[in-house]
């Protein structure tokens, strides 16, 4: 249904009705990929199956980035990568982290997780969100926030080959830093209830990717509904970038909750900063090959209020991983970063 919806509402003005019926189609697809992910990564196991997720929602993200930066007049697009990238990571990182460490943190009085694990990725976004966003603020080979055609080039690469590193170090070399853990702090590597069989497995990795583009495709549907009311609400652009970001990052908030009420924290930060790592890794080396077809420039330094946050999010994360437990204070800390961020965007 929500796939039809989106072949009947995309490219039209839509009254406020069909807005209407399209946010509840909306919040359906959100859920059916919920359950889709969810019977993956049973058959796959975890990490991979927070990887699946990850990636699947990510690579819909780039491709609605794509889209929106070839379709956009002038310098409108100049800077939607950076603004959806770092709004991501902001959602990540702190929303969906928060949330995680605080349920857990009040199911059983502390949050417990894979140190080793946590802190590569918290590594790998670092790493790439200075790389991609910070760097082209100070370079100085071209005017303003943005890389020259070799920088571009090289950030590109050295992005998407971190990537493969995390992803191998994730999967392959490493996977037992990234299971969850018991209260004594051990990985847990066990299945439960019956396994998926393959037939149904691969049937629910199809749906996700329908589920998926649906949520995508909705969320931009209604953007020109949320536009004009952030536009008569006197609110600044970026608002809507935060609303869409959130819309898009649904599943793998819900997914990550469900995974934190039981007592799998490691898995919710798998799916957070999978995610992230992700959004990074594979759009700066998505959107430097479209500017090869994008005629307006490319602006993606943040500006000084970003970075900023940027460097408060990495600080927090260091010193809430570092022990491998959470309580609610920690997960407070991230919460209002997050708080911070959406605020700054209403009222920067």
């Amino acid at each position: 249904m929500a796939l039809v919806a989106l072949g009947f509402t995309w490219g039209r003005d839509n009254p406020g009705w069909v807005v209407g019926v399209v946010a509840v189609l909306l919040a359906g697809a959100v859920l059916a990929a919920v359950h889709h992910a969810e019977v993956v990564a049973h058959r796959v196991g975890e990490p991979m199956g927070a990887l699946v997720l990850a990636v699947a929602v990510t690579v819909i993200e780039v491709a609605l980035i794509i889209t929106l930066m070839v379709s956009s007049e002038g310098t409108k697009g100049a800077s939607l990568a950076r603004d959806t990238v770092f709004a991501a990571v902001m959602i990540t990182c702190n929303g969906i982290v928060g949330m995680c460490l605080m349920v857990g943190a009040l199911r059983g009085g502390v949050a417990r997780f894979n140190p080793e694990g946590a802190g590569a990725e918290l590594a790998t976004v670092a790493t790439l969100a200075g790389l991609s966003l910070v760097l082209p603020t100070f370079t100085t080979s071209s005017p303003g926030p943005k890389f020259s055609g070799q920088q571009l080039v090289f950030a590109a690469i050295a992005s998407a080959l971190v990537y493969g590193l995390f992803v191998a170090t994730q999967t392959i070399r490493h996977r037992e830093d990234f299971l969850p853990v018991t209260s004594a702090g051990e990985p847990v590597d066990e299945e439960h209830g019956t396994r998926p069989e393959a037939g149904e497995a691969w049937f629910s990795l199809g749906l996700l990717g329908l589920a998926l583009v649906s949520v995508v495709g909705l969320a931009k549907v209604i953007s020109p509904t949320l536009e004009s009311g952030v536009e008569s609400a006197g609110l600044p652009e970026a608002v809507v970038g935060v609303v869409i970001a959130l819309l898009v990052l649904l599943p793998e908030s819900i997914a990550a909750y469900r995974a934190a009420l039981r007592d799998r924290v490691q898995t919710g930060l798998n799916l957070a900063l999978g995610s992230a790592i992700a959004s990074m890794g594979l759009t700066i080396p998505a959107v430097a090959v479209a500017s090869i077809w994008i005629s307006g420039p490319l602006l993606l330094g943040l500006g000084a209020t970003h970075m900023v946050l940027l460097a408060l999010t990495v600080a927090v994360g260091i010193l809430t991983v570092v022990p491998g437990k959470a309580t609610p204070l920690q997960a407070g800390m991230h919460l209002v970063l997050l708080a911070a961020y959406v605020d700054l965007a209403i009222n920067p």
